[in-house]
């Protein structure tokens, strides 16, 4: 069964849930799903203190056990997520080629709004191919506040 449990941060509330000691979701989205139990397990605490350190400048890398719920093709966007380095952002396109399907970068704007652990798996390291910020589940001013962070802290 699938526990979550909700923190305030910089960027709003998130709620961290995980499932047999692997963390499936880190969203924005603060109801609590009908199936889930509101519970701080180790893990979820673990996830939450990670993101402090990620949000006081001093964490680049997550290392938490992650099992995103999606299709084969998501799950591939959401690795090549995990490879953009901290402080730096790609094109649609090039997560579109690095997930084996170069011309795939409107199926990879629909992967990164899917991706069901934000800020850990980075989607909002991906930005349009003119630099433009586009497309963000959370909102574009979130998007702009991690951006901005990363790159002050780089």
């Amino acid at each position: 069964m699938e526990k979550i449990f909700f923190y305030d941060t910089p960027v709003g509330r998130i709620g961290i849930a995980e499932e047999d000691g692997c963390l499936t979701q880190a969203t924005f989205r603060t109801e609590l799903p009908a199936e889930a139990v509101l519970e701080e397990t180790p893990l979820i605490a673990q996830c939450r203190q990670q993101l402090e350190e990620y949000f006081a400048g001093k964490r680049k890398t997550f290392d938490l056990p992650i099992c995103p719920k999606g299709t084969e093709f998501q799950k591939k966007v959401w690795s090549a997520l995990r490879e953009i380095p901290y402080g730096e952002t790609r094109a649609y396109g090039e997560i579109a080629a690095a997930a084996g399907n170069p011309k795939a970068a409107r199926a990879v704007g629909m992967a990164n709004n899917r991706n069901p652990i934000s800020v850990i798996v980075p989607c909002h390291r991906v930005i349009g191919s003119d630099g433009k910020l586009v497309g963000y589940g959370g909102g574009l001013d979130k998007k702009k506040f991690l951006l901005d962070l990363e790159r002050e802290h780089r």
